[in-house]
């Protein structure tokens, strides 16, 4: 299992999302959980995940969108994304994707493919949670280690189902799938940059008998990134609520029909 996905990996390029409706729904324990790698709202978030259905969630910070590198302020817009031939990544690294563009669409991608691998199952098993930490994050890696290490503990695997390891009672697939719907740039320079990724994720336990089913919710996560040892790496990530578009009339899959698709389709590389 690759860090950072629930299945095997396969490269696509996002176009632009475009948001639909609004509303809000029960807060997602292990999206509190997220939340905490801004250092600042650890408390906040680690109080959040045991106490699920607060409603509650944390604000992302934003900018003033800035043109290209130059610094001048301007007007926040969105654009489609076109194929371009070029290679989103030139690598990986702790088997998240690594090499990102010193541009505003590598940061993007960046941010996308951050995003994806911080709201995997793998975060709640200590050895790979080091490794994607050690991968995505800049000079504080160290800190924001700690603070992770605390927070997936204890109540917070309890309020999942989990057990003191992080992993599903027998008979139970644990579930946590964060999916990239749309990017934006909301402030950027040659070596600091601000990303909006809009989300929509799976969390909870699929199987017969399960307490805390597979349920999806919506929400943006704010990223601020910089520029260090040649690539792309986050310096903080925080999270707000929607926007979340209305509900379908689509037919709640059975726990089984969630496991099996959960093991039977993998996760994607995102590209901007």
């Amino acid at each position: 299992m690759s860090l950072g996905q629930d299945g095997p990996a396969t490269r696509t390029r996002m176009p632009e999302g475009h948001g639909g409706g609004s509303g809000r729904r029960q807060a997602q324990p292990r999206r509190a959980l997220f939340t905490v790698v801004g250092i600042v709202v650890l408390l906040v978030a680690a109080i959040a995940f045991a106490n699920r259905g607060d409603g509650s969630g944390s604000s992302g910070s934003g900018g003033t969108r800035t043109g290209g590198s130059s610094g001048g302020k301007g007007s926040t817009s969105s654009s489609a994304t076109a194929p371009t031939g070029e290679r989103p990544v030139s690598g990986r690294s702790g088997g998240i994707p690594a090499g990102f563009a010193r541009t505003e669409q590598g940061a993007q991608s960046a941010a996308a493919n951050y995003a994806v691998a911080l709201g995997g199952v793998d975060m709640f098993n200590a050895d790979r949670r080091h490794a994607i930490v050690s991968a995505v994050y800049g000079p504080n890696a160290g800190a924001v280690q700690g603070s992770l290490d605390r927070a997936y503990s204890g109540n917070a695997l309890k309020a999942l189902g989990l057990r003191d390891d992080g992993t599903a009672p027998a008979g139970l697939t644990f579930v946590s799938r964060t999916v990239p719907v749309g990017t934006k740039v909301t402030a950027s320079g040659t070596d600091a940059a601000t990303v909006e990724v809009w989300c929509t994720d799976l969390v909870g336990l699929a199987g017969q008998g399960s307490t805390n089913p597979v349920s999806s919710a919506w929400f943006t996560v704010t990223e601020k990134l910089v520029w260090a040892a040649g690539d792309w790496k986050l310096q903080s990530s925080s999270q707000k609520d929607g926007p979340a578009p209305v509900n379908g009339d689509t037919r709640a899959a059975t726990a089984d029909e969630i496991a099996g698709a959960v093991q039977q389709y993998g996760g994607f590389t995102y590209a901007r």
